[in-house]
């Protein structure tokens, strides 16, 4: 065979080799990817002719009371109170509570939160302050332990005549709370969930819950411009979330500063803020006595939007769950992730604008 005719054998098995090599990619780019799972196995890709979807949602076992995917959703939740005051910030550890309860202690003054724990094994927890008996009942119905510095004796009262499970580091300073170097007193005291669940097992406390859990949105649906929530507790207690819509989440500020956890150096986020009206009065000139049973007006804040109704809460069960019921009657169901409720006095002032910083 002659030199010529070499070559253009050659160049022809070149050309060849090139079209395969085309088609192969058009063929493999004409697939797409699906996500499939098995009950035994992790997910795996497979090919097929379907888009993707936007956002791969984790799978798993939830969280009843945040929703989010959690390794031990049926872990039973401890309710810690924490301070509010100024001298109380940073805290440590709120930014993993699942669900966190705010409210005034005394009338129109000082706001303390409960934060609830069942996800997240938080390694600190702190600062604690002590219990108010209008807490007892919230706590009661996520079926959790009370983590409590004392009490009035309204709350104590109920507690060591053995309403629900608590623990009370009156007795435990040392142990299973310690006090922090740099703090001062009652702004030292601090805790972890394990010291907290270790505690709670060598009492023989069910660790296993019984709330029945809220309901969930399957999906984020975002408002495409940012927010401002105000909620007008006084001076250096005053409240506001601003909407960032491309997080779709309210981040939290008090007292006009950003509200941060000393644990992590992030700022506090939630994505529900639920605003519960409530009736309350003062008693013996320093304590706040609020309804928090029964039911009354309320609004939620989710995906950047506004749902008025009401809530309510069994005046005769303790332990019943707190609802949240939209203007149709229909239970809200929450954007996955953590929920902060703000109990305020029907007169107090709430204030959402949309489009805004």
């Amino acid at each position: 065979m002659d030199r010529s005719k070499k070559i253009k054998i050659f160049c022809g098995l070149i050309l060849i080799i090139f079209f395969a090599a085309v088609g192969m990619t058009g063929a493999m780019k004409s697939k797409t990817f699906e996500i499939k799972n098995t009950a035994d196995n992790p997910p795996v890709l497979t090919n097929a002719d379907t888009n993707p979807p936007e956002t791969i949602q984790p799978q798993g076992d939830k969280s009843p009371i945040n929703g989010l995917v959690c390794a031990n959703p049926k872990q039973r939740p401890i309710a810690v109170m924490l301070g509010g005051d100024p001298e109380s910030r940073p805290l440590s550890g709120l930014s993993e509570a699942d669900l966190v309860v705010e409210m005034p202690v005394v009338t129109s003054s000082i706001t303390r939160y409960m934060a609830i724990f069942a996800c997240n094994k938080t390694a600190e927890i702190g600062n604690i302050r002590s219990a108010r008996h209008d807490y007892i009942p919230l706590a009661m119905g996520f079926d959790a332990i009370l983590a409590h510095w004392g009490g009035s004796h309204f709350a104590l009262d109920k507690l060591n005549a053995g309403i629900m499970d608590n623990i009370n580091a009156l007795y435990l300073d040392g142990t299973v709370f310690y006090r922090k170097l740099g703090k001062v007193a009652p702004f030292n005291g601090f805790t972890s969930f394990d010291r907290l669940e270790n505690y709670a097992t060598q009492r023989n406390y069910h660790l296993t819950d019984n709330f029945e859990g809220y309901k969930f949105l399957d999906k984020e649906d975002p408002a495409p411009t940012s927010g401002r929530l105000t909620i007008g507790y006084p001076s250096a207690f005053k409240v506001e979330y601003q909407y960032d819509p491309e997080k779709n989440e309210y981040l939290r500020f008090k007292g006009g500063s950003r509200e941060m956890d000393k644990n992590n150096s992030q700022q506090v986020a939630a994505k529900d803020v639920v605003i519960m009206y409530v009736a309350s009065r003062q008693i013996e000139g320093q304590y706040n006595d609020v309804d928090v049973e029964g039911e009354g007006k309320a609004i939620v804040y989710e995906n950047g939007k506004e749902i008025t109704g009401k809530w309510s809460k069994d005046k005769s069960k303790p332990a019943s769950k707190l609802f949240f019921y939209d203007d149709a009657g229909q239970e809200i169901a929450f954007v996955p992730g953590q929920i902060w409720i703000q109990i305020v006095q029907p007169d107090q002032s709430v204030d959402w604008t949309a489009g805004i910083q």
